[in-house]
């Protein structure tokens, strides 16, 4: 059985996404930092940091479902329910994490 540093996004279409999904937050710090510069109010930054963190979590998310969905569930568990439940993880994980 591998570790956790075998565990890689196999997938072209996944790392398109992620690096995409990246590029938005990276774009989001940036008009933080520009914010920062121009001295607009605390609050405004501080909603600005929650909806970057907020995006960086999401992108975590993400990375684990498809790492759990790319590299547990491609056929190399023999228990179908024990698939199942891991799938369900998974999207569980996607969506509310």
């Amino acid at each position: 059985m591998g570790t956790i540093s075998d565990l890689k996004l196999v997938s072209t279409e996944d790392k398109k996404e992620l690096v995409t999904r990246l590029a938005r937050i990276e774009g989001q710090l940036r008009g933080i930092q520009d914010m920062v510069q121009r001295e607009e109010s605390c609050e405004l930054v501080a909603q600005q940091l929650a909806a970057a963190r907020e995006a960086l979590s999401k992108a975590f998310s993400e990375l684990v479902a498809r790492t759990i969905e790319r590299n547990c569930l491609s056929g190399k568990l023999a228990d179908p329910a024990a698939r199942e439940k891991l799938a369900s993880i998974a999207k569980m994980l996607a969506k509310y994490a």
